[in-house]
């Protein structure tokens, strides 16, 4: 049995804190993003009830580009879900603007 403090994660988030871009048609929103795994990530926003509930994900560094779906908010962090979960931690894949 799971304890209420127990990470409940399929995998572990890597730590990365790096610059990050989320948008949607016109709309750009700089952010942080805090943490990754291969199915989601966590970001640190000014505003989280100005984020849509899916948008692309850039990250500054790389510019690498990912679909998200947020699944939950606390503060000004946001939780998201990958469309295309990745097989190891990272914005490696599946998407990079070239």
């Amino acid at each position: 049995m799971n304890s209420p403090t127990e990470d409940r994660r399929k995998h572990p988030r890597v730590e990365i804190d790096e610059p990050a871009y989320i948008s949607m048609g016109g709309f750009s929103m700089r952010c942080r993003l805090l943490n990754v795994s291969p199915e989601g990530a966590a970001l640190e926003v000014p505003n989280p009830a100005s984020v849509p509930l899916s948008f692309q994900l850039m990250t500054e560094k790389d510019r690498v580009i990912r679909g998200c779906r947020v699944i939950w908010t606390k503060q000004n962090r946001i939780g998201v879900a990958f469309d295309q979960p990745t097989a190891e931690a990272g914005f490696d894949a599946p998407s990079r603007n070239s």
